[in-house]
């Protein structure tokens, strides 16, 4: 019986051990797309407790504790205490075996405060104890102090248009900030234009940018003004959450007649939204084409499904899940327009259903163009995905499709300082993927061949991404 979580968790093979321990495990972290807290980062917060660093805002916990059967108050409740809920995730954490949460939960105990022991409910104070005068003493546990013990070399969190970035300013103006932090352009909110609040939004945003807008000219004119600033703030990506791609036709005078109902608060039909959602990427893309970004597409999810507790909790509370889209089309022709008309940036795709791996894994040839190796991107397996069956499937989708090599490797999509073992859990998995195929004979690896394995191994974790965004 093989020991839990030794030296060689996940690795199977000899060769997968060693393209870990010697090649993946030294590599800096390039963590280039998160949603940690800037101010967080700026004040470089001291946590009053691990259940502080480790519970709060995480929704992957929350849907297990909730699956077992604990009551919210014990998840995001204002009347329970840290301890009460620590007590109720170690209550949790022995009957999730087989789901990814117990690989991170013990990998996170292991790395950051040398707690080699499984978390249950009768080791659960103690360890609760030991996580805290740990946090209160060692200065190792501030969120500058993880990104550095963890040996993040970048990070970059998701920052909406309107947003003034004081914190990046601060952590850029600071000597002492060893990991660079750098905002991402996340401007959902101004592209859905059938939420409540896009209105409110709208006038948030000729605010800040000093734009009146009313109409697309003046919306997109508003936007490429906070663009620019982000652009003078070290911001190399964007990131776009959307449940599709779209390519309804249209003109700018129907854009502007759309906006115009909307602004009256009148109701848009399926079509409208469509297409100003269209026009609305379509010019997002040609602003990051235009200054050297990458631009990112998360899609595939369906968003805050249980509309009790949206209403309760808000956003972003563990009720989203996998949804079905047949956007390949749409996606091929929003893709195929921007390059069409030379504005298609470097792109990385991601989807939340993995029955689209091999669309996303085919999609990328069709617009590779030679002027930077992979220019166009399957993201790591994201959110529902990224634990080790759903990595795995990705990286094999890419690489019978495409080029293993080129790819830019994992990120946290986290909200929590304490996610980074996750790049570990990654850089295992795919050393064990890649270290049986070698074992297999299905890979060389003597002479050539073996620089050429441990130079993917390496470049996979860090260097491609390094050479990719151009940090």
């Amino acid at each position: 019986m093989k020991k839990f979580m030794d030296e060689n968790f996940l690795l199977q093979t000899e060769t997968a051990q060693k393209l870990y321990h010697e090649h993946a495990k030294k590599m800096p972290i390039i963590d280039y797309h998160c949603h940690l807290i800037p101010q967080m980062v700026a004040e470089n917060k001291r946590f009053e407790s691990i259940a502080q660093i480790w519970l709060m805002g995480d929704h992957y916990k929350w849907r297990a504790m909730r699956t077992n059967g604990i009551d919210e108050r014990f998840c995001t409740g204002k009347d329970t205490t840290d301890w009460e809920k620590f007590e109720k995730w170690a209550e949790t954490v022995p009957y999730t075996f087989r789901n990814p949460l117990y690989h991170w939960t013990h990998l996170e105990l292991k790395t950051a405060f040398g707690i080699n022991e499984t978390l249950n409910p009768t080791n659960a104070r103690a360890i609760y104890d030991k996580c805290n005068d740990l946090i209160a003493n060692d200065p190792k546990f501030t969120p500058r102090g993880l990104m550095e013990y963890y040996n993040v070399e970048v990070v970059c969190t998701t920052d909406d248009p309107a947003d003034s970035l004081e914190w990046h300013k601060i952590v850029a103006a600071d000597p002492t900030a060893k990991t660079r932090m750098l905002p991402t352009w996340r401007p959902d909110a101004g592209m859905n234009i059938e939420a409540a609040t896009w209105k409110a939004y709208i006038e948030k945003l000729s605010g800040v940018s000093g734009v009146d807008i009313r109409k697309f000219a003046d919306l997109v004119n508003a936007l490429q003004k906070r663009h620019d600033f982000f652009a003078e703030m070290g911001c190399r990506l964007s990131d776009h959450g959307i449940e599709e791609f779209y390519d309804e036709p249209y003109t700018e005078a129907e854009i502007d007649g759309i906006m115009d109902k909307a602004l009256s608060g009148k109701a848009l039909s399926t079509e409208e939204i469509r297409k100003y959602k269209h026009a609305y990427m379509k010019a997002q893309g040609e602003m990051d084409y235009a200054s050297g970004w990458t631009q990112q597409y998360h899609y595939g999810a369906i968003r805050n499904n249980n509309s009790k507790m949206f209403a309760k909790l808000g956003a972003d509370t563990g009720f989203d899940s996998i949804g079905e889209f047949t956007t390949a089309k749409a996606m091929s022709h929003f893709l195929d327009e921007l390059n069409s008309e030379g504005h298609l940036a470097k792109t990385i795709l991601y989807c939340l259903n993995p029955s689209a791996n091999e669309v996303i894994a085919t999609m990328l040839g069709n617009f590779q163009d030679g002027s930077v190796a992979g220019k166009i991107q399957f993201g790591s397996g994201w959110w529902f995905l990224d634990q080790k069956d759903g990595m795995e499937k990705q990286m094999n989708a890419l690489s019978v499709l495409g080029l293993l090599s080129r790819f830019v490797g994992m990120l946290t999509d986290s909200r929590s300082f304490l996610s980074y073992p996750r790049h570990e859990y990654f850089r295992r998995t795919l050393c064990n993927l890649v270290g049986q195929d070698i074992e297999d004979g299905l890979v060389p690896y003597t002479g050539y061949e073996e620089q050429r394995v441990n130079q993917m191994i390496e470049d996979i974790c860090y260097n491609n991404a390094k050479n990719f965004f151009k940090f």
